[in-house]
Formats: C-alpha cells, sequence, structure tokens
C-alpha cells in the first residue's frame, strides 16, 4: 500500500521518483506536505508595486520588504506580516501569498514583509527577537517611511502565526529591541497550531513531529516559555484576531488561545473559516487579501476597529 501511494504522488510530480528509498515514513510524509504547501502559495493576485527592500540586521535574512501605503499623503497605519515555514524555511518571496502586499496598500495601510533568520542556524528565540528587530527599524524610520508609529498591528500564517503571537504575549522581544507592548495595537496569528507547544508536541499531528522538535527541543521548560498561550497572563498586547480554518489541531490551540488572553483581560476574537488540512492551511494564507475570500472582509473590518482606537 505504501509504494502504491509513494508511485502515485510520483506521478503527480509532488514527491521526486527517488522518493522509494530508504527515507523514514516521518520525512517522506513531511516532504510530501512541504511540497504541496509550496505549489499551494502560487498566487492569482494581481502584480504588486515594486517594494522597497530594507536591511534591518547584519544577516542576510534579516531584511524586509516595505510597502507605502496608496491614496493618502498621512501616516499610514502598519500591517507587518510574517511568513510560515517551519521555523526552517520559506522567506517573503514566496511563503506570504500574493494578495496581502495588493490588498493592504490599496486599503491606505502600509505593510511590510519580512524575512527572518531560520532554524537551525537561528533559535525560534532569535526568531521571534527578529520580529520585534524588525519592526523597531521601520519605526525608527516612520517618518520617512509614512507610517504611523502609534498604530501597528502584526500579523504571521503557521510558523509565523506562532511568532506574532509570542511576540504579543511576551514583551521581553520587543523590550530587547527598544519596544514595548504599547507599541503594538493588535496581533493576527493566522491558523497557528503551535500556541501550546507541549500540548502540541503530545496531541499533533504525527507528521509534524520532527520539525517541532528541531525548533522547540525536549526542555518542557523551554517549550513553555515559547508558548503564546502559557506566556498569555498579562500584560500582552491589547487585541487579538486568530482566524483558522477547519484542522483539529488548529482550532483547540486558537480556542485555547483566545481564552487564556480573554482572562488576562486582552481583547481576543477567533474567526473560523472553511477549509481542511494542509491544502485549507495554505489557503487562507494564499487568499487572505483577496476581496473574494471569506475570510478578508473580516480581517479588515478587525483592521478598521483596531486602528480608529
Amino acid at each position: 500500500m505504501r509504494n502504491t501511494v509513494i508511485l502515485s504522488l510520483a506521478a503527480l510530480g509532488l514527491i521526486g521518483a527517488s522518493v522509494a528509498d530508504a527515507r523514514p515514513a516521518g520525512k517522506w510524509r513531511e516532504r510530501i506536505a512541504e511540497r504541496i504547501a509550496a505549489r499551494s502559495q502560487a498566487s492569482s493576485a494581481p502584480a504588486a508595486a515594486a517594494p522597497q527592500t530594507l536591511s534591518y540586521g547584519s544577516n542576510p535574512l534579516q531584511v524586509l520588504d516595505f510597502y507605502r501605503a496608496q491614496g493618502t499623503a498621512r501616516p499610514a497605519p502598519l500591517v507587518l506580516f510574517v511568513h510560515g515555514g517551519g521555523w526552517k524555511r520559506g522567506s517573503k518571496d514566496n511563503a506570504a501569498g500574493g494578495w496581502k502586499q495588493v490588498h493592504y496598500p490599496a486599503s491606505g495601510y502600509a505593510y511590510a514583509s519580512i524575512n527572518y533568520r531560520l532554524v537551525p542556524d537561528a533559535t525560534v528565540e532569535q526568531q521571534a527577537a527578529d520580529v520585534a528587530t524588525a519592526l523597531a527599524h521601520l519605526l525608527k524610520r516612520a517618518d520617512a517611511l509614512g507610517i504611523d508609529r502609534g498604530r501597528v498591528v502584526l500579523m504571521g500564517h503557521s510558523a509565523g502565526a506562532h511568532l506574532v503571537a509570542l511576540v504579543g504575549t511576551d514583551e521581553q522581544y520587543l523590550r530587547g529591541a527598544g519596544l514595548s507592548f504599547a507599541d503594538v495595537d493588535g496581533v493576527i496569528p493566522i491558523d497557528g497550531a503551535a500556541y501550546d507547544v507541549p500540548s502540541q508536541m503530545r496531541d499533533g499531528p504525527p507528521i509534524m513531529q520532527d520539525t517541532y522538535a528541531q525548533a522547540f527541543g525536549n526542555d518542557p521548560a523551554r517549550q513553555r516559555a515559547l508558548s503564546p498561550t502559557l506566556q498569555a497572563a498579562a500584560p500582552n498586547a491589547p487585541a487579538f484576531l486568530i482566524p483558522h480554518v477547519q484542522r483539529p489541531d488548529g482550532i483547540r490551540q486558537s480556542d485555547a488561545l483566545a481564552a487564556a488572553l480573554r482572562s488576562a483581560g486582552a481583547r481576543a476574537e477567533t474567526a473560523s473559516f472553511e477549509g481542511s488540512g494542509l491544502k485549507g492551511h495554505a489557503e487562507i494564507n494564499r487568499s487572505m487579501g483577496d476581496p473574494a475570500y471569506a475570510a478578508t472582509p473580516v480581517v479588515d473590518a478587525w483592521l478598521k476597529r483596531v486602528f480608529r482606537g
């Protein structure tokens, strides 16, 4: 049966013909998932304006693409996006979807999509620090870039959802960059499933366990420290919108994060959308910002409320 599945997937081009080697089952399943996810990032969005690419650190991966808000001469709110990729892959160029850099500038928002250092060359702690440092770099240049530094939302997908949620619940990362929760108005973690790391490593899908082990290690104290749900005792960023599709672990983890945030006094909402499995997980990222996609107007309305406040 396993050989039949491999041959069928190879015929579809989802895995190479050489996969029928002695690769461990977990590894070939993970590789198949990676290929499907990569294909799901293809976008039919219209072309975006050319970004301004900025370095926010000395490492080649510490770069970001910045898109100015359109149709306004006033300083604009900032949406900063953090890509996914299992903490070990992905980039601002191929893991952000194609609509965000079109939709948010057209909506009057400045938009930035960042790269960050990747596991295993960097730790998850360093990745969260990169998110905060990238934000600090943009806010230091707010006047030149047309950013309203008093209106900022962090957005991320998958591993990026975990990172923005961590930055939004553990202030040490912002403090390390000279910022605080006062510099962030809201956080939108999109379809993450590692907000409670120990729970996800215990109950999450087998296909992801090697990825979790590489990112979070085996020290229970470190796993708890890197869990936004377990760091959500006050203070936190003031508002969270937590969109997810119909993945059981994503639903469970999103609901638990929202409950922990509300218990600590933050405003936290979940938003549930159609889509299952890896396909749904990729779709919510790929299509976010597409006016025809169900999640886009929900996020738009939330951003308007947060930025008005």
